[in-house]
């Protein structure tokens, strides 16, 4: 299903999470999930994934991981307030008693809605982990296909939590 590549970088990222002992929780609008199979298609990965929240609406974002609705009517569903907020709700979801890493994603995959501010292939990440600052980076992979841009996104998230997981703790 996914290219031998990316599974290794995956499994890579799940055997540094197993050994600093994280639980990992995706949150993911429009990646539909493919973070979260991505991560499941490696056999013995349960003992690190927790949960994956498809928050592919408005209402699942407020719903299954706590953004604010004022948020996302202030800066709309694709910007880096919502990404964030995404990764910190998915965050404080996780099973209680365990240190985790979450990672969210929000774009426009396209081919339709876009607009001038935010065009199609725009995608914010987020990275949040307990005890350090959360991490947010901003794609615009242009309008390449609705599937390049999925898989583009799939590359960024896993980049940015291999960021997270070698960062220094917030002070």
């Amino acid at each position: 299903m996914f290219e031998t590549a990316l599974l290794d970088r995956a499994a890579a990222l799940l055997a540094e999470m197993r050994g600093q002992g994280l639980l990992l929780a995706t949150a993911e609008s429009c990646t539909g999930g493919l973070i979260a199979g991505l991560f499941t298609e490696i056999a013995g990965s349960s003992d690190v994934v927790d949960r994956g929240f498809v928050t592919y609406s408005n209402d699942a974002k407020v719903a299954l991981v706590g953004v604010e609705a004022d948020l996302i009517e202030t800066h709309g569903a694709v910007s880096r307030p919502v990404a964030l907020a995404m990764a910190e709700g998915a965050l404080a979801r996780l099973q209680t008693g365990r240190d985790g890493l979450t990672v969210a994603v929000t774009g426009v995959a396209g081919p339709g809605g876009g607009s001038t501010t935010k065009p199609v292939g725009l995608v914010h990440l987020a990275v949040a982990r307990n005890g350090y600052e959360a991490l947010h980076r901003e794609c615009r992979f242009g309008d390449i296909g609705r599937s390049a841009v999925r898989q583009a996104t799939i590359v960024a998230a896993l980049d940015l939590m291999t960021q997270a997981l070698s960062a220094d703790p917030a002070p």
